[in-house]
């Protein structure tokens, strides 16, 4: 079993900042790839940024060159900064952790961005 807290999220004008955190409170799995999805409409969640253990991410074209994933491996954290923010990113964003055995998603944080 994963458990997964995220923090962050809120209200913003557009064109501010946000930061998301994520992270794993308890695993008895290899923690792999961890990201950042937007749920889009009941039951369909698409990709904000990944990152792997190795430290490489991917970006969802629409946020690319204003996000950035980053994760610290010995915290098991993967957090998000969201930079010069658009209404159009306003949703649910959820924190994803890959495991060897199975996929684990947080309970999500919404973000909410005013024109």
């Amino acid at each position: 079993q994963v458990q997964l807290v995220e923090s962050g999220g809120g209200l913003v004008q557009a064109g501010g900042s946000l930061r998301l955190s994520c992270a794993v409170t308890r695993s008895d799995s290899r923690i792999d790839a961890m990201g950042w999805y937007r749920q889009v409409v009941e039951n369909k969640r698409e990709l904000v940024a990944d990152i792997n253990t190795g430290g490489i991410p991917v970006y969802a074209e629409s946020v690319t060159g204003r996000f950035v994933i980053s994760r610290d491996n010995a915290k098991n954290t993967v957090d998000l900064q969201m930079n010069n923010l658009k209404p159009e990113d306003t949703g649910v964003y959820l924190c994803k952790v890959q495991t060897g055995r199975a996929d684990y998603w947080g309970r999500g944080t919404q973000v909410t961005v005013s024109s």
